[in-house]
């Protein structure tokens, strides 16, 4: 007999403010832990260091994480010049101390060439693996191991403030881009180094900065509700964003009840108005003027034009 999975069946998109100097697996556990969740899971780690937006996800919802993963982010980014550090940040050890005399022009030139598409080498202090083992392990151990350079996107990179040996900057990039490594480069094209100060990611895709809710907030919640006798899900469940918002942007399509009971059991459907290729939103309904209209999951178009299912709901 299967054993019964502790929790309640809570589906749904937190958006954690995850505060300074808490890992993204604690911050994880603990949302888990207040939800009472079954299942949690979260978006794509934030180191100890920074703050700001991680998309926690509940039950079903931790379905569709990896297109969060795979998503643009947003950044507002503090780089210290003049000194380089072993992780380039605060919490690495000095590599190396200079002085800072960088005019702005310097700096917009420097800056320039960040921009657009170009090639970045991860950092040693990545969460990437290398043989099944996280880089930052090889790293704490002295050992640096072989890493290709990707293919990033910088989208836009603008200066807040340029004060001395301080940069203030906004940067929105691809997935699998490393702040760390940008303001390292940086620095060490200035000539002088830098490390990050201070590092917050503002936004994952289209989520909206003004959803987010610290972890102080939900545990108040929940001291509330018990202190009122009533349901903690009373208060905490409104927080939730649909599931669905993980793939907002991507094409939807809207089967009926039959179709929806042969996709849920493995087989690919006809869908009206689908697209040549790709994934797609299932929805049962009408269409998108179906205020009722149910989401069910992710699903891919095969090579006879079917929707094929990908990820789907199961409650």
């Amino acid at each position: 007999m299967a054993k019964r999975r502790k929790g309640r069946p809570i589906n749904g998109v937190l958006l954690l403010d995850k505060p300074y100097d808490m890992s993204s697996n604690h911050a994880l556990q603990a949302v888990k832990r207040i939800y009472f969740a079954q299942k949690a899971g979260h978006t794509g780690a934030l180191d100890p260091l920074a703050t700001g937006m991680l998309p926690i996800c509940l039950g079903e919802g931790t379905k569709f994480s990896q297109f969060l993963l795979d998503t643009d982010k947003t950044y507002q980014v503090t780089a210290k010049l003049g000194i380089r550090t072993t992780t380039s940040d605060a919490d690495g050890d000095i590599v190396s101390e200079k002085p800072v005399d960088v005019s702005e022009a310097q700096l917009m030139a420097a800056l320039d060439s960040f921009r657009g598409t170009t090639k970045q080498v991860p950092s040693m202090y990545s969460a990437l693996k290398y043989q099944g083992q996280p880089l930052y392990k090889y790293a704490r151990e002295g050992v640096e191991v072989p890493r290709e350079a990707r293919d990033i996107t910088v989208f836009s990179l603008e200066v807040l403030r340029f004060e001395g040996d301080e940069v203030e900057l906004t940067i929105h990039v691809s997935k699998g881009t490393y702040i760390r490594t940008i303001v390292d480069d940086l620095g060490e094209l200035l000539g002088c180094g830098a490390h990050v100060a201070d590092l917050r990611r503002l936004a994952v895709g289209s989520y909206p900065i003004d959803k987010m809710v610290t972890l102080e907030h939900i545990e108040r919640l929940l001291e509330q509700a018990k202190e009122s006798g009533v349901t903690p899900s009373t208060l905490l469940d409104p927080l939730l964003l649909p599931m669905e918002t993980a793939v907002v942007g991507m094409p939807a399509v809207y089967i009926d009840d039959m179709s929806a009971n042969f996709l849920r059991h493995g087989n690919p459907v006809q869908a009206y108005n689908a697209p040549s290729e790709g994934s797609v939103q299932v929805f049962v309904g009408e269409d998108e003027t179906d205020a009722q209209a149910e989401f069910i999951g992710v699903g891919a178009i095969n090579d006879d034009g079917l929707v094929a299912p990908k990820r789907i709901v199961v409650l």
